[in-house]
């Protein structure tokens, strides 16, 4: 009988331990997921701006002289 009960409480303990620990993960996953949204915006914005660097008419011209001094 007492084996039983132990048995018992302890299955019940488990329990209880996996139901939070999920709720935990999933706040977590939401969390982590915020912040690579945020790490995506803030990478698409640097593409914007190096792809504006790099289509500029002057950084071609510029890149045209860097080459001509190295020779």
């Amino acid at each position: 009988m007492n084996m039983t009960a132990v048995a018992i409480v302890a299955i019940i303990c488990w329990a209880i331990v996996e139901l939070t620990s999920n709720k935990r993960r999933a706040t977590m996953n939401k969390k982590s997921e915020s912040e690579l949204n945020q790490k995506i915006a803030d990478l698409q914005e640097r593409i914007v701006t190096l792809e504006k660097i790099v289509t500029d008419e002057k950084y071609d011209l510029n890149k045209q002289f860097e080459d001509l001094k190295k020779q």
